[in-house]
């Protein structure tokens, strides 16, 4: 197929990326580059520089490249900042992707995989979570993606649309081979920045929230290497190739790992006792998150092969120790 990736530039958008051309697909990437690095588009994919406000270049892109489906990741995704700068989230998130499949119906484009996220689900009581639970986010970026969750249902309905919503848990770890890895100005996700720290890049990691409701009082995550996040996308794009009906799935590892206990992988896997400080929990954080991600398991076949937490942080920490500037080295 045919397939037009949206951020496809970014942390999992280039992974997703290599996984479909590894699997036959031709892939064009349509990045604005404002989070995405072009050191992370292979020679094997085309690229357009462009925003998904831009319908009439969309239009163009899919046409010239003879677009059979879309994967998209091109979305702002930072949970602090969304809920500073609301208008921008519901502007980049919202409106662009109302941008994009309207240019997709325009161009009677009709498959899509989108990338979701599980802060859908807001704070919930009881986990793993599964995908007939509540959805109730507690932050905009959240919000934004139920919304646009709802919008692929009514173009569904309405249009004939084929959609695939992956909603994600912590995506992380890198490429084998450190080719492409995890590189955000402002990093703020865990594992990385347990790595930048023990490359002396901080001085320390803060620990947001030591009284929670778990056995060592941190959160605890699911956490997803991101080559099987990128697995997911392949087979829900090729559910939807068959004619596969229209879904929602859970992306992970089905595993929690508290806080401290992700800190005390890093440093025996680094080898590096780097300074651990304890500070208030963060608004909308909350105690537990865990996937059930039985059902793309049962309905595509997905199974996680390199999920384990010793593999995602080793994978991210060679990424790190290789290019610690990340994708400025050369």
């Amino acid at each position: 197929m045919n397939v037009l990736v949206t951020g496809g530039a970014g942390y999992i958008g280039s992974h997703a990326v290599h996984e479909l051309i590894a699997s036959g697909h031709s892939v064009t990437i349509f990045d604005d580059l404002s989070t995405g690095h072009a050191a992370a588009v292979p020679a094997q994919a085309a690229f357009v520089r462009g925003t998904i406000h831009d319908a009439a270049l969309l239009i163009n892109t899919i046409q010239e490249h003879a677009i059979d489906a879309v994967v998209h990741f091109a979305a702002a995704s930072l949970v602090g900042e969304s809920m500073q700068h609301p208008a921008l989230y519901y502007q980049n998130n919202v409106a662009g992707t109302l941008s994009l499949l309207t240019a997709m119906h325009d161009t009677a484009v009709s498959k899509i995989v989108f990338s979701s996220t599980a802060a859908v689900y807001g704070e919930p009581d009881v986990w793993p979570i599964t995908e007939d639970m509540p959805t109730q986010p507690t932050n905009v970026y959240g919000r934004t993606k139920l919304v646009i969750e709802g919008m692929l249902a009514d173009f569904a309905r309405a249009y004939g649309l084929q959609y695939v919503s992956l909603r994600y848990f912590n995506a992380a770890g890198a490429l084998a081979g450190g080719g492409i890895g995890e590189d955000h100005s402002p990093e703020t996700h865990l594992i990385p920045l347990l790595l930048q720290t023990a490359l002396g890049q901080r001085a320390a990691i803060d620990v947001y929230g030591v009284d929670y409701p778990t056995p060592d009082g941190t959160c605890i995550r699911d956490y997803i290497h991101v080559t099987d996040l990128a697995n997911a996308h392949v087979l829900a794009l090729e559910h939807l190739a068959q004619g596969g009906a229209s879904r929602v799935y859970n992306l992970g590892s089905q595993a929690g790992f508290s806080v401290r206990e992700v800190i005390a992988r890093a440093k025996a896997i680094t080898g590096i006792d780097f300074t651990v400080r304890e500070a208030a929990r963060r608004p909308g954080d909350p105690a537990v998150l865990v996937a059930s991600s039985a059902r793309i398991c049962q309905e595509l076949g997905w199974q996680p092969r390199f999920s384990d937490l010793d593999t995602i942080i080793r994978s991210a920490w060679d990424w790190h120790k290789n290019k610690p500037q990340g994708f400025r080295t050369r």
